[in-house]
């Protein structure tokens, strides 16, 4: 629901029809420019050009989330890492996105929102 509305304005409509056989020609083309607005990763200082790597759906009704894969191999050694994710925090005061970040072995995970969009790691 919320990313229909943050796509479409209107949180029932069903033409987007992300991960299923009938997903319009336009949901990917639709959810990559609003996450190029609220959302991106730079490495060492260089913004990262995202592609979707794969996306699905997990949950049931109005529990359904969109779980969206992005990856990418740093040919440099990582010496910094900066992501920003404001998803839905332009809809939603109360909107928390979690980070899973997987980097050479190690994991780490971090919170964002309206208050604090951005996370910046050295390494």
């Amino acid at each position: 629901m919320d990313v229909r509305e943050a796509l479409l304005f209107d949180p029932d409509d069903t033409r987007l029809a992300f991960c299923q056989p009938n997903e319009s020609p336009q949901a990917e083309r639709l959810l990559m420019r609003y996450l190029n607005q609220f959302f991106y990763i730079k490495a060492n200082g260089e913004q990262i050009d995202l592609q979707i790597k794969s996306k699905r759906l997990n949950g049931e009704g109005d529990n359904t989330a969109l779980g969206v894969l992005f990856e990418y191999r740093q040919e440099q050694p990582l010496t910094s890492l900066e992501i920003k994710n404001a998803v839905f925090t332009d809809l939603f005061f109360d909107q928390n996105n979690i980070i899973y970040l997987h980097v050479n072995g190690d994991s780490k995970s971090f919170m964002l929102n309206k208050k604090t969009p951005v996370h910046e790691l050295t390494f």
